[in-house]
């Protein structure tokens, strides 16, 4: 009877040791670990479903086709703006979301009851380490950070990378990392042999950094003027790295007295108020003597837009030497770039319609 017992006994524990060990082997199956843009290893499940982007992640989320993800979103975020044009064809959708954070006007905030009420496999945000650290040990929920990227550098195709490996998307961000390239390829080996004195000066006016601005608000170190090589009069007037707006003095952009003036379309209002208040001062300007001024939408919400700025590079290379871009059909190149990364076929039109144009413009109309 005792030899029984045992046998009972040993046969019952010998089971559940086998149940503990393969329970062990399923949690391990069920996660992998992915390296972050910060060094940190973070633990998140094989497959991923459900995120919510914070930062400038909601952007790369878009281009690479992974909004239907998304159960979660910052308040910035919401918006029927085509400026914001990584959001416009989910705007319906994500109205409906969860608001989980702020990135608006250099504010980082996140919530974390709500967040953990959205109940996401991962959080995807460009916050600092520290600050993701203080995420997860509030939520819980595996956060992973990705670079908010350099328009056009080597981070943001890192950040593209690490997220595609989060959710599955490999493939897809490859696809769009060469894309980039290909196009930026394509734009440098047009400009790269045209002599300095044979390009016209440009100046980058009316700018939107925190807000819109007439023609004393210009745009430094600004991607879209290096990748075609222009003879940008603004160029080196700050130590700062990256693209930046500034307030200048009028006189210095006499002084500069640029052949092109480009602005903001959508500061045209403001331009042109000012100009009616004052047309000595801008007639004085040589762009304005010579009717060359142009428009661009702005390229910027709250970071860069990747689409906008590829179109607007094309569209200031045809501008600035037509000779170079002969062969390039500007609407069918542009609405090729926002269908590839927004799936929009004629983004152009919504653009248009909401008075966002490229196009040639006259002060005072």
């Amino acid at each position: 009877m005792k030899n029984y017992i045992f046998l009972v006994l040993f046969m019952l524990i010998t089971m559940t040791g086998c149940v503990n060990v393969n329970q062990g082997t399923k949690d391990i199956m069920d996660v992998r670990i992915i390296t972050d843009v910060h060094g940190r290893e973070v633990q998140i499940p094989v497959e991923v479903t459900k995120i919510v982007p914070l930062g400038n992640a909601p952007r790369m989320i878009s281009y690479l086709g992974l909004a239907d993800m998304v159960v979660g979103i910052e308040e910035c975020e919401i918006t029927e703006s085509p400026l914001q044009a990584y959001a416009y064809p989910y705007q319906a959708d994500w109205h409906k979301l969860p608001i989980c954070g702020t990135s608006a006007m250099g504010e980082t905030a996140y919530y974390s009851e709500e967040i953990m009420l959205a109940s996401p496999d991962v959080i995807i945000c460009t916050f600092p380490a520290d600050v993701a650290d203080n995420l997860f040990s509030q939520t819980g929920i595996p956060v992973v950070c990705v670079s908010a990227g350099t328009l056009f550098g080597e981070d943001y195709d890192e950040s593209l990378r690490i997220i595609g490996e989060v959710c599955g998307a490999d493939v897809r961000a490859e696809m769009v990392i060469e894309y980039i390239r290909n196009c930026i390829t394509d734009i440098e080996r047009r400009c790269s042999d045209i002599d300095i004195s044979d390009k016209p000066s440009i100046l980058g006016a009316g700018a939107t950094f925190k807000g819109g601005h007439s023609i004393d608000g210009v745009y430094v170190n600004y991607p879209v003027f290096e990748i075609i090589a222009a003879n940008d009069v603004a160029a080196g007037i700050t130590e700062q790295t990256g693209t930046i707006g500034v307030m200048v003095d009028r006189e210095q952009i006499l002084a500069w007295n640029p052949d092109i003036l480009i602005f903001d379309s959508e500061n045209m209002g403001l331009i042109n108020e000012d100009y009616k208040k004052n047309p000595e001062y801008f007639n004085k300007l040589s762009a304005v003597k010579n009717d060359n001024l142009y428009t661009c939408p702005n390229s910027t919400w709250h970071w860069p837009n990747v689409e906008i700025s590829l179109a607007n590079s094309y569209y200031l290379g045809c501008i600035l030497y037509p000779d170079k871009f002969a062969d390039i059909d500007f609407e069918k190149k542009a609405n090729e770039i926002f269908e590839f990364f927004i799936g929009e076929k004629d983004f152009l039109a919504v653009l248009k319609d909401y008075g966002a144009v490229y196009g040639k413009v006259t002060l005072g109309e």
